[in-house]
């Protein structure tokens, strides 16, 4: 498969989970003060879907990343090269970028639209963000279910894994995360899907944003360490 091919579809997937992700946080569920209308199991649902739809699409073309946090981890395990892992994260912010501003375009629509603090489903923590968590627990939250993400990813896509239920087992990972993880940052484990909003809501949520990057590299990291000492056969 060529690399722009593969570059593409990841940003296309990247594009695609923000877009249907974050729509749902910000369109679907209008207050900032608490999740409403679908709620949070349809937030959740809405982002571990979009990665399940998009696992069976772009997933033989480029393995379905859409998060540089996994292209990370998979460098580490040495199951992607340098060159692809930068592709795959400048695609992948890209991605989010473009669907970020795409969502800003379509929210602005709304009568008396106003950017809120951490607007576009932006990620964040403490005082004002839902359930006003510290840093330490947003920075242990987004540590603890990347990694778990991570070994999840490893394990379904081993070669002696069934192919054919990677992207539901994935997806229904990420639904899962997201069930725990919404009230203290709002769910993260992907530092491109972070980028996007922060970008376009600035203020606090572009200020905390580099938590959203560290915590969630860190994990991965961590997960493809515990995969090539422990688990690899």
């Amino acid at each position: 498969m060529k690399s722009s091919k593969k570059y593409f579809a990841e940003g296309l997937g990247t594009f695609a989970l923000v877009l249907f992700g974050c729509g749902a946080a910000t369109i679907a569920s209008v207050s900032q003060s608490g999740p409403e209308g679908i709620g949070l199991l349809g937030i959740s649902l809405a982002f571990g879907l979009s990665v399940v739809v998009m696992a069976y699409t772009i997933g033989p073309i480029s393995g379905c990343h859409i998060n540089p946090a996994i292209s990370i981890a998979m460098l580490a395990a040495g199951k992607l090269s340098g060159k692809d892992t930068v592709g795959y994260i400048v695609a992948q912010c890209i991605g989010a970028i473009a669907a970020a501003g795409l969502l800003y375009v379509i929210a602005t629509g709304s009568a008396g639209f106003s950017m809120p603090e951490w607007g576009l489903g932006s990620n964040g923590w403490g005082d004002g963000y839902l359930g006003e968590y510290d840093m330490k627990s947003a920075f242990i939250a987004e540590f603890v279910f990347t990694f778990l993400f991570l070994l999840v990813i490893f394990g379904t896509t081993a070669k002696n894994a069934s192919p054919m239920m990677a992207g539901l087992a994935i997806g229904i990972s990420l639904a899962l995360i997201h069930m725990v993880v919404i009230p203290i940052t709002g769910t993260s484990v992907n530092p491109a899907r972070s980028l996007g909003p922060a970008l376009f809501a600035g203020g606090m949520a572009l200020e905390q944003l580099w938590l959203f990057v560290v915590a969630p590299v860190a994990g991965g990291l961590c997960a493809a360490l515990v995969r090539n000492v422990f688990l690899e056969d």
